[in-house]
């Protein structure tokens, strides 16, 4: 089923290609970026976000395939309105060297095994708990945000070689890392529905 898109976006979204050229992008990449930016009016996503076409290639497939979704908190769940996603962060419990966070990692890994894409807004802790563990993800969204110890574990995510969307700065959260999510579920259809041919 087609997603509608309302007027305002699609207004949105002409005045965000007004300001910020995407067409050098590749088609994923650019679906990506867009999103994000869109989601924080932020345009310094463009340059700030780490990603690879390849991957997103692989990744689009897994997810309409049906591969698992996790998420760190519900906050990130919320902004995932089309496909049902994991939270165990209810579950989860702190405990020595143990955040609550990086516990429902854990327990989200046990239910969902390998080839789940992992969608990580909130807290650093969790990125790093995913990359102790072989996970065998189809693809990590890793967009925590904070001053201490997000941009650290998204370097680490970078440096694992799993395929990946990250970002360099300390900048991230919830919406955007949903926005990251939301761009391999949308695409292609709304992209192609009121995409703007370059001159």
């Amino acid at each position: 089923m087609n997603r509608v898109v309302h007027p305002i976006e699609q207004e949105s979204y002409r005045r965000l290609r007004a300001r910020l050229d995407t067409s050098h992008f590749p088609p994923l990449t650019r679906a990506v970026v867009e999103r994000v930016v869109h989601s924080a009016a932020d345009l310094e996503y463009a340059c700030d976000l780490v990603t690879d076409e390849a991957a997103l290639e692989k990744a689009y497939a897994a997810l309409h395939a049906g591969a698992p979704v996790v998420v760190d908190v519900e906050m990130v769940a919320a902004g995932i309105t089309r496909r049902e996603t994991v939270c165990r962060l209810k579950d989860a419990v702190a405990g020595p060297g143990l955040t609550r966070s990086a516990h429902a990692i854990r327990l989200a890994y046990e239910q969902v095994g390998p080839g789940a894409l992992w969608v990580i807004g909130n807290a650093p802790t969790a990125l790093e708990e995913l990359l102790t563990l072989d996970a065998g993800p189809a693809l990590v969204i890793g967009l925590p945000v904070g001053f201490v110890g997000a941009a650290e574990s998204k370097a680490a995510l970078r440096d694992s070689g799993l395929p990946a969307v990250s970002n360099v700065s300390e900048k991230g959260g919830s919406a955007v890392a949903a926005a990251a999510l939301n761009a391999l579920l949308y695409h292609p259809t709304e992209y192609s529905e009121y995409s703007e041919e370059k001159s």
